[in-house]
């Protein structure tokens, strides 16, 4: 690392950020410039920053070899933070740190860490890795605990951030949920009765006019609706279920490629002809986890990604590994989704505007419920821009 900071690249980076900031800009893209900001002033290997929210985190902006954990959650703001100075250094080799298992990159040496602070409110910690022998001096810590600082502010004007508010547990509140729980699933259920049951009575009540083909038509309908309700009963039961029930096989050892294809299989055929398999090693490691889990993640994914791009593009398919984890992509040409959506778009119910909701109406559960399936296999899932138009939805798992 170099002895000292990069101080006219911090001046830079500060002007940059505060045109922005008296432009209007806030949110998720101006953390990030900040992140980024710190790992070039620094001369780190990567940075990550990590909001805390009823009584844990999630890592919601990172660069260089921490990027990978964006999206991952964190059980809590590291306590040491909390109770001593505002930056604090930590030999790698010494500690088992969460945030430092979450990222990739090789021999990485030292993390600096500092708290981040609105006011009386704990937002979170900026975290910066080193991978030399050297350690970081009073300058490095000065500079992150000056950009520390700025996050901090940018909390305190209350635009885009925090990314996941604390959820106001009012009995009005609760009420409301409820009662839209009970319209999201009358719902989502109506559309797919009703198709069975009209090919049902169309069968039944002009069996002989329909004449053959027409027959066959009418119960392969049938059966790709009974297959899309009995998915759909899935969805509402997890979404709805406290321990959010991932599959019927317990989780261990399996193979992520093979899970893939297979899942691919079970598609409708419309999607399936848009997939692009473009890369699917069959010589990855084993992934650990519910492989019966990854029919329903890969149906919500590239569900999500039809419905958001044109009729005739191309959704990729692809697969890797690093040194802890196996991970999976969607990639879509689509509309492609905001940095400030980028974690919005996990909440319940919500979505964004624009797709195909007449073929994909939906009712914002299903990035939800993957959020939920993945992380309860101790894996995380996020999605980003894509370069040159499209989304990125990366799932991740760990090595067996």
């Amino acid at each position: 690392m170099p002895d000292s900071p990069d101080y006219p690249a911090l001046t830079r980076g500060q002007i940059a950020v505060a045109d922005r900031v008296n432009a209007g800009e806030s949110g998720l893209p101006v953390l990030q410039q900040l992140v980024r900001l710190a790992q070039d002033v620094l001369g780190a290997r990567g940075a990550g920053f990590a909001e805390y929210t009823d009584g844990h985190g999630r890592i919601i902006a990172a660069t260089g070899v921490c990027e990978p954990a964006i999206g991952r959650r964190v059980k809590r703001a590291d306590d040491r933070l909390r109770r001593g100075g505002r930056t604090l250094l930590v030999p790698l080799d010494s500690v088992n740190d969460e945030f430092a298992r979450q990222i990739e990159g090789g021999d990485l040496r030292h993390m600096l860490g500092a708290r981040c602070e609105a006011g009386d409110t704990f937002a979170g910690s900026l975290h910066v890795y080193f991978g030399d022998v050297g350690e970081p001096g009073p300058e490095h810590h000065a500079v992150l605990e000056l950009l520390s600082g700025q996050i901090g502010r940018l909390y305190g004007l209350g635009r885009g951030l925090p990314v996941h508010p604390a959820a106001a547990p009012d009995a009005a509140g609760a009420q409301a949920d409820r009662d839209l729980w009970v319209a999201v699933t009358s719902h989502e259920l109506r559309t797919p009765v009703t198709v069975i049951k009209g090919y049902a009575d169309t069968l039944t009540n002009h069996w002989e006019t329909l004449g053959e083909p027409g027959r066959r038509e009418a119960v392969r309908v049938i059966g790709n609706r009974a297959g899309e309700l009995a998915r759909l009963v899935d969805r509402l039961l997890s979404a709805a279920s406290d321990d959010g029930v991932v599959g019927t096989s317990p989780a261990g050892p399996f193979d992520l490629v093979e899970a893939l294809r297979e899942a691919v299989e079970e598609l409708p055929a419309d999607l399936r002809r848009r997939l692009k398999l473009a890369h699917l090693p069959a010589d990855l490691p084993k992934a650990y986890g519910n492989r019966d889990s990854i029919a329903t993640i890969l149906t919500e994914l590239t569900t999500n990604a039809e419905k958001y791009s044109p009729p005739e593009s191309t959704v990729e398919v692809c697969a890797g590994t690093d040194d802890d984890t196996l991970r999976f992509r969607i990639s879509d040409r689509g509309a492609g989704i905001a940095p400030e959506h980028v974690e919005r778009a996990f909440e319940r119910y919500w979505q964004a505007e624009g797709g195909d909701r007449h073929h994909h109406p939906g009712a914002g559960l299903g990035l939800y419920l993957v959020r939920r399936m993945v992380e309860r296999q101790h894996g995380w899932v996020s999605l980003r821009p894509r370069e040159g138009g499209g989304t990125v939805a990366e799932v991740r798992f760990p090595r067996a």
